[in-house]
């Protein structure tokens, strides 16, 4: 049996898991970043826990096939090379090469987003679906596209960024400079400004009493604790929030149609509260003609695991289909 080597690698850790064929996890482990470093000390460092996964797993790197390794920005598989990655110091890092050299095998890179979709798509909500998007509210919004179980992302690897399309023109300018982008309403981080907006205007909400317990904090659950204590200014922003995501997430599904869309991050623990007041407002919103068969809206199943089996799960998919690593 051929296992594989994922690594997700992240501004505050990076993590590697050894992973058999069905997308099962046999061993990982994790060091930190420390992101301020050089690439080259980064990914060195990467290339060792690689390593060491695999004596952690009681195998050999003869027991592996190949490494995969999400990364948030955007790669260049062909070439091997990180062309760029958030929060990180790289700057068209040789991945494959360092890599590579290391552990003696084939080496693929692509973004963490599609990564996650990947391992949503093989062992998690969406396990089963040819066609699948997974969505990831986080800082930022997410996205990865598996179209017939492999990833999309167009001819440069830096498309499915469906964070950057606009809902609400003329909107709250975005990191990309862009007003009113999906990003900017529907993220954790949309959602945290809208929460410490609706405190300010009503200082008697269960929401401002909430944020002055936690001494200034705000989290994307703050809104939806209020909500549940009954307070109306939090009950009429998580139901605006919630049209804003439907918003987003309808334009996806109308591009794409795929027969699974799964949503992820942190505001996700909210589970039912978030998805049965979701699908609703997709109703509508969705272009189906009648008699035609609906996408349907899941939470997702792996959290922070996605990352490694994702990875894993990708270099797979790029070995069977003969791509050079």
């Amino acid at each position: 049996m051929g296992y594989y080597i994922g690594i997700d690698l992240g501004g505050t850790n990076i993590k590697a898991g050894v992973i058999d064929p069905e997308g099962k996890t046999i061993g990982k482990l994790s060091i930190k970043t420390n992101a301020g470093r050089p690439m080259e000390e980064i990914i060195a460092d990467m290339g060792r826990l690689a390593i060491d996964t695999v004596s952690e797993s009681r195998l050999n790197l003869s027991d592996i096939s190949a490494v995969g390794v999400g990364s948030p920005g955007t790669p260049d598989n062909r070439s091997g090379v990180l062309v760029y990655a958030t929060n990180l110091p790289f700057r068209m890092a040789p991945i494959r090469s360092v890599i590579g050299g290391m552990t003696g095998l084939p080496v693929y890179i692509d973004n963490d987003a599609n990564c996650a979709a990947m391992a949503e798509s093989v062992v998690g909500a969406a396990q089963g679906a040819n066609d699948s998007v997974t969505i990831t509210l986080g800082t930022g919004i997410g996205a990865g596209i598996i179209i017939n179980n492999r990833i999309y992302s167009g001819f440069n690897q830096a498309g499915s960024e469906f964070g950057h399309t606009v809902i609400v023109v003329g909107g709250v300018t975005c990191s990309c400079g862009r007003k009113g982008c999906f990003e900017s309403y529907a993220s954790a981080t949309g959602l945290i400004r809208m929460t410490a907006e609706a405190a300010e205007q009503d200082p008697n909400s269960v929401i401002h009493r909430l944020i002055e317990e936690k001494n200034g904090r705000i989290s994307a659950k703050t809104a939806f604790e209020a909500m549940r204590e009954g307070d109306a200014t939090a009950t009429v922003l998580v139901d605006r929030y919630l049209e804003y995501l439907a918003e987003g997430l309808a334009n996806v599904i109308n591009a794409l149609m795929p027969e699974i869309l799964v949503i992820g991050g942190g505001v996700c623990n909210e589970g039912d509260a978030l998805l049965l007041p979701l699908r609703e407002k997709l109703e509508g919103k969705t272009f189906f003609g009648p008699g035609v068969r609906k996408t349907e809206v899941r939470l997702a199943k792996l959290g922070n695991g996605a990352g490694i089996v994702g990875a894993a799960m990708m270099a797979k998919a790029c070995s069977e289909d003969g791509i050079p690593g």
